[in-house]
């Protein structure tokens, strides 16, 4: 009787989860305090014409803008699934630092998507890092702090000012666009599989709105959310061994990232069927727009590559299977 109630209650969660997910979208304007923002000027590619002399080690901040000195506390950031907070170098320059298995990964997928002419966050990888003022007590993450404020493995994203807004893969401005299907190809290309609205941001510069894909970190791991969780961002053998390409024909081709999640994830049947919605963004991209940045691609070096990966402090060995299995997932892509 106890099973068959169970069973009774977990299918009707599945139901109430469906009918929210058939419900209508949300207007998907963006949102600036209740209002939507100003996107007289979005910009979300912008030429990149030095691709084969960008330094994919130090990324879009450059050398100039590498973290640096001493650091204090700042604040805790409870937003996401990682341990973060907030620190101040000694210019005075705040940075937002991650910890857990995001930090390699999106330091690397950073530099990626820039170079070839996406906007993305400044993001360091910092294997040692010394924070004056640390609390006695963190919401989440003080077991990886150590009794001196020492962390390790960490990745600092320099502050970009208040983030305006979110914008959805499906539409607004660029819906349709070759800039932004070249985006989708990247994102398959590093297996992003977390592509949630959410972790995409609307920035304002001057009279400019800058969209980007503001959290990278579920990359260069398994092509959908899987279990372990630590085999789903920035493991070797998970992206080795991972899919690319699924279905490719005359006009479109498909991706395998955003893949369907393990089926552990019902547990939670809402999010694992919005994770099933996310597999689209992969799926159907003109195969002229996918050959389009394959091009762009191909322009980076063997040296750039390794440098991203590097920047990432993987070691030796992983940086050369990371980096040839990018190359090939390249190569692919020009083929089409």
């Amino acid at each position: 009787m106890f099973v068959r109630k169970l069973a009774c209650g977990w299918l009707v969660t599945v139901a109430l989860s469906l009918r929210v997910l058939a419900a209508p979208a949300e207007p998907s304007s963006e949102k600036i305090a209740g209002k939507t923002a100003e996107t007289k000027s979005p910009v979300l590619w912008k030429e990149p014409k030095d691709i084969a002399s960008r330094n994919l080690f130090y990324g879009p901040g450059g050398k100039a803008h590498q973290p640096h000195g001493t650091f204090v506390f700042v604040k805790e950031d409870l937003d996401g699934t990682n341990p973060k907070f907030v620190i101040r170098d000694q210019d005075g320059t705040k940075w937002k630092l991650k910890m857990g298995n995001e930090a390699r990964p999106e330091t690397v997928a950073s530099r990626i998507t820039w170079a070839v002419g996406y906007y993305t966050n400044e993001d360091y990888f910092m294997p040692n890092l010394l924070i004056q003022g640390m609390p006695d007590h963190l919401h989440r993450g003080r077991k990886q702090v150590g009794p001196d404020g020492t962390v390790h493995d960490v990745r600092l994203k320099r502050d970009e000012g208040k983030k305006t807004g979110e914008w959805d893969w499906r539409s607004g401005p660029f819906a349709g666009t070759r800039e932004l299907n070249g985006l989708r190809v990247v994102m398959a290309l590093i297996n992003n599989w977390d592509l949630k609205n959410v972790n995409n941001a609307i920035y304002q510069d001057g009279s400019d709105s800058i969209y980007m894909v503001s959290d990278l970190g579920a990359s260069f791991g398994s092509a959908s959310r899987s279990w372990p969780k630590d085999k789903s961002k920035g493991n070797v053998e998970s992206y080795q061994h991972s899919k690319f390409l699924g279905k490719v024909t005359d006009g479109e081709v498909n991706f395998h990232t955003p893949g369907r999640p393990s089926l552990i994830y019902l547990v939670n049947p809402k999010e694992y069927f919005q994770r099933i919605h996310m597999e689209s963004i992969g799926k159907n991209i003109p195969r002229e727009d996918v050959r389009w940045i394959g091009q762009l691609l191909g322009r980076l070096s063997p040296a750039q590559i390794r440098d991203a990966f590097r920047a990432g402090g993987y070691s030796p060995r992983e940086i050369e299977v990371f980096s040839t299995i990018l190359e090939k997932r390249i190569r692919l892509l020009t083929d089409l």
